[in-house]
């Protein structure tokens, strides 16, 4: 099961998730310190370290609107959150397959911080609340390669995979 942490609304945008001023930070290892910057106490109780992994950020509809910045995508795998929104904007998306980053799509779900979510291949049980809500599968291709890690993780693979036969 994993906690809500963090509910948001519609349109949050890439610069609410890594802040423009963090830029000039592009390192994996480094880009999660500044994850959320702005919500001045998550990115405490992250940086502190009292947000587990696993733990879900809930959003609404078109989570990492805004620039293609992949340190949005970044920061929020650097602490292994997962992302259940209504749906995403198109690059962060894309960002977000290509790093491994967990995003769930549940157009339905009603969850508050603190809630326990339990996810199954095609549903989001809230525990708390004892409903159940489809999610809407990323395409198995996509899907693949979050599984894998990410894309550089996944092509490793594949070329293995190649290789053995």
């Amino acid at each position: 099961m994993a906690k809500v942490v963090l509910r948001l609304g519609d349109d949050v945008s890439t610069d609410a998730i890594y802040p423009g001023r963090f830029m000039a930070t592009v390192l994996p290892t480094e880009t999660p310190q500044h994850c959320f910057a702005d919500h001045v106490e998550f990115n405490k109780k992250l940086v502190q370290g009292e947000v587990a992994p696993g733990s879900v950020v809930v959003a609404g509809r078109n989570f990492g609107t805004g620039s293609s910045r992949e340190q949005a995508a970044s920061c929020l795998k650097g602490w292994d959150l997962v992302v259940v929104a209504h749906n995403y904007s198109r690059i962060f998306l894309q960002n977000a397959v290509n790093l491994g980053l967990r995003l769930v799509v549940c157009s339905a779900l009603e969850a508050d911080e603190g809630d326990e979510l339990e996810f199954t291949p095609h549903t989001v049980v809230n525990q708390t609340t004892v409903r159940t809500y489809p999610i809407e599968p990323l395409p198995r291709a996509r899907l693949a390669i979050v599984e894998a890690g990410g894309l550089i993780p996944y092509v490793r693979m594949k070329l293995l995979e190649e290789r053995l036969d």
